[in-house]
């Protein structure tokens, strides 16, 4: 039987700094004694910890607190310059960045536009893209949300082949190399599972399903409270699962829609809809407008009712089959057709899917407001990068 190793002093202190640094993280500017007793250390024993923590750059005075009557205690913060992150959320139209500091103050965000379908230069697009927002020269990690999987076997972007420009040899390095930063690249739908389960309907859950629909389709997994991606990143990536009525791949090759996808994507919901007298410009205005009437009376009413169920029932066989395998507590429903169609939607398909499937989740609309892969990409980045900086003084 191994016998438990005694903690060292190094090791100890280490311990006690990662506990300091996490406080004030949390709870934000402390003094001396909130620190000690946050941490449970002595006063002496919380001085020389602050001392150290200061002497490494990691925590900044931050003025002073008055107290008693001629007694007043010095405040310390974070040292918000310790490390800076990014977000970049990457689609075939546009990249989305966002450049915060450690303690998660975000200090610049840009739109970059990418018009047409030439792949060009994609280090220079994404090096634009955080000059626009303000990225100092000492980033210290990048997180990347796209619309496709990294296989880890070989290094090559996957399910992505609608973003040019990507599909290259050793993605990561050549990233990394180019921009002079760690690099990370995550599915954007994982990274919006992620946001839910951080501050979202999915806080705490440890297993639960994320249905996004919006032009395209995709899911992502949450097991055991970790994110599964699977043996080549695919893990979740159903816009391609084979559905009844639906052509498959090899029917009409991978280039055309197929599947899942050709079901219930965007401009399928548009279709839908549109053979019932809904009428909308794109498929989300078409959703609401769809809403709208079938909340009033008459034949209008009554079509516009007849064709959210159809969209729901759509949905449903879909998000059936993985309901069946992967028997979720929660399904959280996010993406462009369930932000439009809002409770509405959310009861029809949720109705739908538990007329077919023995385990009946709760379906739940996402929480979580304005781009959620972007805050999903920003919060790995912080994790990632805090987990870093605050074991920077564990002894080697």
């Amino acid at each position: 039987m191994a016998q438990p190793t005694p903690g060292t002093p190094s090791l100890l202190r280490a311990i006690n700094d990662r506990a300091a640094l996490q406080a004030l993280l949390e709870r934000g500017p402390l003094t001396r004694p909130e620190i000690g007793t946050l941490t449970g250390l002595s006063k002496p024993t919380a001085s020389q910890l602050l001392a150290r923590l200061q002497d490494a750059g990691l925590v900044v005075l931050d003025g002073v607190r008055e107290g008693l009557p001629g007694r007043t205690a010095e405040v310390y913060r974070l040292n918000p310059a310790v490390a800076y992150v990014a977000a970049l959320d990457v689609t075939p139209s546009r990249i989305e960045a966002r450049v915060a500091d450690i303690t998660g103050s975000v200090i610049g965000e840009h739109r970059l536009p990418t018009p047409g379908r030439s792949g060009g230069d994609i280090v220079g697009r994404l090096r634009a893209a955080l000059d626009g927002a303000g990225a100092p020269h000492d980033l210290r990690r990048v997180v990347i949300g796209i619309q496709g999987a990294l296989d880890p076997v070989t290094g090559r972007l996957g399910y992505g082949g609608h973003i040019p420009g990507w599909h290259i040899p050793d993605l990561v390095p050549t990233l990394r190399d180019g921009l002079g930063v760690h690099v990370d690249i995550e599915n954007d739908v994982n990274l919006v599972a992620l946001c839910e389960q951080a501050r979202g309907v999915a806080r705490d859950r440890r297993d639960f399903v994320l249905l996004w629909a919006d032009d395209g389709l995709g899911s992502a997994l949450v097991l055991g409270g970790r994110l599964h991606r699977g043996a080549t990143g695919g893990a979740g990536e159903v816009g391609y699962m084979p559905a009844l009525g639906a052509p498959t791949v090899r029917d009409v090759g991978r280039s055309a829609d197929h599947g899942f996808q050709a079901l219930t994507g965007g401009p399928a919901v548009l279709r839908v809809l549109r053979s019932y007298g809904v009428r909308g410009a794109d498929f989300t205005s078409a959703v609401r407008n769809a809403v709208q009437a079938s909340e009033g009376t008459g034949m209008r009413a009554d079509d516009a009712r007849a064709g959210l169920r159809d969209v729901a029932t759509r949905l449903a066989v879909g998000l059936a089959a993985i309901t069946a395998v992967v028997d979720p507590e929660l399904v959280v429903l996010a993406g462009g057709t369930f932000m439009a169609g809002g409770e509405t939607l959310r009861e029809l398909v949720e109705h739908e899917l538990h007329t077919l499937t023995i385990p009946r989740p709760p379906l739940l609309l996402s929480a979580v407001e304005g781009n959620p892969v972007l805050a999903g990409a920003l919060d790995l980045a912080l994790a990632t990068t805090r987990d870093e900086v605050f074991s920077s003084t564990v002894p080697s």
